[in-house]
């Protein structure tokens, strides 16, 4: 190291918010911040949005909650400064609530102009911010620039972007702030960033789960760093909130996209990174306009802090698809029940893959106590069905009960003529009414077990299986259930622990036993075939043609897309799920009930495949 390289330790506080709670976010802040400064950190930089909880959807637009985490921000500032923690930088994202540039005052009433549903000027616009808190103050204040406002995003419903790009000295380096979706836009504060003439960017972020997602943030990281011409640290929420889960991964990239540190996914942590900086490489810092940002410069500390011996930082190893998956899915699920106070679970064990599955996943997620399986067996069901169920419990250690419905499936057929689909839709209905019996009368929240294909397709009942507080693998198609499945048992044994799926349940065809010899395969195409059609249709947003561009069986296709597309409102009608796909049903994919659109195949004289 040369004399004029300056030394800085930064942690990233990838920690679990709750949307709403601002005291308990506050004092997360303090914990953690605490946590930095044992660690020796000079800086240490917190999510987006972490004194709210993201996303804070329309929370957003009560003026009082935007007053509220105003307040909060100047409140922690000076409670870090009475804790002794005043001396650490902290990097946190709140709302803010602004009038023109500035920060809105937090101690200003309001006056009788102040009307709800007034356009008064005075009520300020909302801002997804960024606060430095230094000495007991709030010292600078960044306001997003860049507002997504695609797939789950609504930012551009809510916020309204920012214009300036604050630079703040610290310890003889010169810091910028962004946040989130910033990184992702070549030319944004990054690139400005880069021709202020800075150090280090900081990047608070939450940056939610989906498949193979994270192969794409270190390339990315690694394009803004070059932009930057700086060291860029990447702090990432982890957590589940509603649909949304996110899983952590905060990095440190240096200028040459040399990653520095990377933290573990899918948990709270605290990573620490050793950054060796030389001033001298920066050829000129400058402020003012630049691009469509004014950038300003605020000194804190011009002194270096004392040299220390840097430790090496650490990388995490990357997880395999199944790992990650199952990860989310776990943690959405226990965000979920944890962060709205439920005590427990329950479900219908069915024998099958999809609530031997969800069983396996609540269990993981929980713990056995807090989940209930219950068997309900009818007339219909095969016999392997209940012992395949009771292996599923045993297996798992969960509590298990049986319920026999085929006197209540009597009862209503004495007094209600009904045959085909109707009285087979009634068993499933039959069962979801004492699922929901039971969840009202122990306070347990009922998981609903369908997956994604049958989502798709509407192939569920409502009222029956659709019924439910939170569906687990709603955006798990069930080609995955299966590698889901064969993965965690798989894990399991490498462990040397029990396998808590049964082999049975994976082996054996699908049925939702409604009828005789019913199977799946009777109603609908191939899983392989039908998840390959939702696939791209649903989350590729792809037409008739393309579909069949893409090798699609031209009557599959057909077929398919019908079925979708008149499933919408049973889709509208079902329980949140945690999303891992590209577009997942809910708010990630919204399209009107009354929709007289509809794809037919195009004939061959249109140069369709035939």
């Amino acid at each position: 190291m040369t004399d004029a390289r300056v030394q800085l330790r930064v942690a990233l506080a990838q920690v679990d918010t709750t949307v709403g709670n601002l005291p308990g976010n506050a004092e997360l802040v303090t914990r953690w911040t605490a946590r930095a400064a044992d660690a020796g950190a000079s800086l240490v930089v917190f999510p987006e949005m972490t004194l709210t909880g993201y996303p804070p959807e329309d929370l957003v637009l009560r003026e009082s909650f935007a007053r509220a985490s105003e307040q909060a921000v100047v409140d922690l500032a000076a409670e870090l400064d009475r804790q002794g923690l005043g001396a650490l930088a902290v990097v946190v994202g709140y709302l803010a609530h602004t009038e023109g540039v500035g920060p809105a005052p937090v101690d200003t009433p309001p006056t009788d102009d102040d009307r709800p549903g007034d356009a008064n000027p005075r009520r300020g616009a909302p801002r997804n911010a960024a606060a430095l808190l230094y000495g007991g103050e709030v010292v600078v204040r960044y306001h997003k620039r860049h507002l997504p406002n695609y797939g789950v995003f609504d930012e551009a419903r809510y916020f309204v972007p920012g214009t300036e790009l604050p630079v703040v000295r610290l310890h003889g380096v010169d810091v910028a702030l962004t946040i989130c979706e910033d990184l992702w836009v070549e030319g944004g504060p990054c690139g400005v960033a880069g021709q202020a003439g800075v150090d280090l960017v900081v990047s608070p972020n939450a940056s939610p789960y989906e498949r193979a997602k994270d192969d794409a943030r270190l390339p990315l990281v690694r394009r803004r760093a070059a932009e930057a011409r700086a060291t860029v640290v990447y702090c990432n929420q982890v957590g589940g909130q509603d649909e949304l889960v996110f899983d952590g991964g905060s990095m440190a990239v240096a200028p040459d996209g040399e990653l520095l540190a990377r933290a573990p996914r899918f948990v709270e942590h605290l990573l620490t990174v050793d950054l060796a900086l030389d001033p001298a490489s920066v050829p000129e810092r400058r402020e003012g306009r630049i691009g469509p940002m004014t950038v300003t410069r605020h000194v804190l500390s011009e002194q270096a802090v004392p040299a220390f011996g840097p430790r090496p930082g650490a990388v995490a190893e990357p997880l395999s698809d199944c790992e990650e998956v199952w990860r989310a899915l776990v943690l959405g699920l226990r965000d979920f029940i944890d962060k709205n106070g439920l005590p427990s679970v329950v479900l219908g064990l069915s024998g099958g893959i999809d609530s031997a599955l969800v069983a396996a996943l609540a269990v993981d997620a929980l713990g056995p106590d807090r989940v209930y399986g219950v068997a309900l067996p009818s007339r219909y069901s095969s016999e392997h069905s209940l012992t395949d169920a009771e292996d599923s419990a045993k297996r798992l250690g969960l509590h298990f009960s049986v319920v026999p419905i085929a006197p209540m499936v009597d009862a209503y057929s004495s007094v209600v003529d009904l045959s085909g689909v109707a009285a087979e839709n009634l068993q499933a209905r039959v069962r979801g009414t004492l699922l929901m019996g039971l969840s009202n009368q122990h306070g347990h929240l009922l998981l609903a077990t369908s997956n994604k294909s049958e989502v798709a397709v509407g192939y569920s009942t409502l009222y029956g299986d659709a019924a439910g507080g939170f569906a687990p693998i709603k955006d798990v198609p069930k080609t995955l259930v299966w590698e889901l499945a064969r993965w965690r048992n798989a894990w399991a044994r490498g462990r040397g622990e029990v396998e808590p799926i049964p082999q049975n349940s994976i082996d054996k065809p699908p049925s939702a036993e409604l009828a005789p010899g019913q199977q799946d395969s009777d109603s609908l195409p191939s899983y392989e075939e039908l998840d390959a059609v939702v696939a791209d249709y649903v989350d590729r947003d792809l037409g008739m043609a393309e579909l069949l561009e893409r090798g699609h069986d031209p009557e599959v296709v057909a077929r398919v897309l019908r079925l979708v597309d008149t499933a919408e409102f049973k889709r509208r009608q079902s329980a949140p799920g945690t999303k891992i796909s590209l577009k997942a049903f809910g708010r990630d994919r919204r399209l009107p009930i009354t929709n007289r659109w509809r794809e037919s195949l195009p004939s061959v004289r249109e140069g369709a495949a035939p």
